[in-house]
C-alpha cells in the first residue's frame, strides 16, 4: 500500500495520510486500492480495500456521503445523530483517534490543525464546494472548538487534486465565482487559447485566496495533480469511470 504523508508544520501528535491507487485488490478500471463504494467497484473488493485501510489507522474512518455541499460535520452533531449517516463535505474533531476521512478524484481535499494538535479537520473541496464556501464554513466550526483563538492559529495543507493544467471549465464555472462575491486573482483561471469561453481553473490557487482572506496564514501544499500523476492517483476528469482514493486525518495522545 502506497500512501502520501502531509508536508507540513502540524505538530508531532497529528496524523494525516492519502492513499494512492496503489496496493489494492480492485481490478481495472478501479485498480487497485479503490476505497469508494458508490462508484461501481465490487463491494468485496471496496470491503477488502477498507480492511487493508483500517490496518494503518487507529479507528474506523469517519465516512461521509459527499454532496459538494458545504455542510461541515462536527462532534456536537455527530452526538445527537450517532446513528445516521453524515451528509457533509468537511469534518472536524476534538476526539482523540477519530479518524476524520473524505473521498476525492479530481477535487481538493484541504487537511486542518490547530497549533496545539488538538483539533484538526478536513474539507472535500471541488469547485462548487469553494466557490459555496466550504472552506469559511470549515474554519467556522474549528474556531467553534478554539475558544479565544482566530484563524491564523490554523495550518492547512492542500492534497492532492486536479492541477492548473488539467482542469478545463466553461464559462458557468467561472461566472459562479465572479458573481460569488470573492475576489481571485488573475491566476486562478487562464483562458484557453482557440477555445473561447473556456478556461484552465487553479484550485490551488483558490483555495489559499480563500485560506488567506480567513487569516490562515499557515497553507502548504498543491504541488500535485491527479489527471496527469495516472500511477498514483484516480481521475474521474481523465477516465470517466474511476475510483476513489481517500484522505484521512486525527489526533493522538
Amino acid at each position: 500500500m502506497a500512501i502520501i504523508k502531509p508536508d507540513w508544520s502540524a505538530p508531532l501528535s497529528v496524523q494525516a495520510l492519502v492513499t494512492t491507487r496503489q496496493g489494492g485488490v480492485s481490478i481495472a478500471p478501479y485498480s487497485s486500492w479503490n476505497l469508494g463504494d458508490h462508484v461501481g467497484d465490487d463491494p468485496k473488493s471496496v470491503a477488502a480495500n477498507r480492511t487493508l485501510l483500517r490496518t494503518l489507522l487507529p479507528a474506523n474512518p469517519l465516512w461521509l456521503k459527499q454532496v459538494h455541499g458545504t455542510v461541515v460535520s462536527t462532534p456536537a452533531k455527530r452526538s445527537l445523530s450517532p446513528s445516521d449517516a453524515i451528509e457533509a463535505d468537511a469534518a472536524i474533531t476534538n476526539q482523540v483517534n477519530e479518524v476524520l476521512a473524505v473521498m476525492t478524484a479530481d477535487c481538493l481535499p484541504i487537511f486542518f490543525s490547530n497549533e496545539e494538535g488538538n483539533i484538526v479537520g478536513l474539507a472535500h473541496a471541488g469547485w462548487r464546494g469553494l466557490c459555496s464556501g466550504v472552506i469559511e464554513n470549515t474554519v467556522a466550526e474549528l474556531l467553534q472548538l478554539m475558544p479565544h483563538s482566530s484563524a491564523n492559529e490554523l495550518i492547512a495543507w492542500m492534497g492532492p487534486a486536479i492541477g492548473p493544467d488539467a482542469f478545463e471549465v466553461g464559462e458557468d464555472v467561472y461566472a459562479a465565482f465572479a458573481e460569488s462575491g470573492f475576489t481571485f486573482t488573475s491566476n486562478a483561471f487562464e483562458a484557453i487559447s482557440g477555445k473561447p469561453g473556456k478556461y484552465f481553473a487553479n484550485l490551488y490557487v483558490l483555495a489559499q485566496a480563500r485560506l488567506s482572506a480567513l487569516g490562515v496564514k499557515h497553507i502548504s501544499g498543491g504541488n500535485f495533480c491527479t489527471f496527469a500523476d495516472r500511477n498514483r492517483f484516480f481521475s474521474h476528469r481523465r477516465d470517466a469511470t474511476s475510483g476513489r482514493f481517500a484522505s484521512l486525518i486525527w489526533f493522538t495522545q
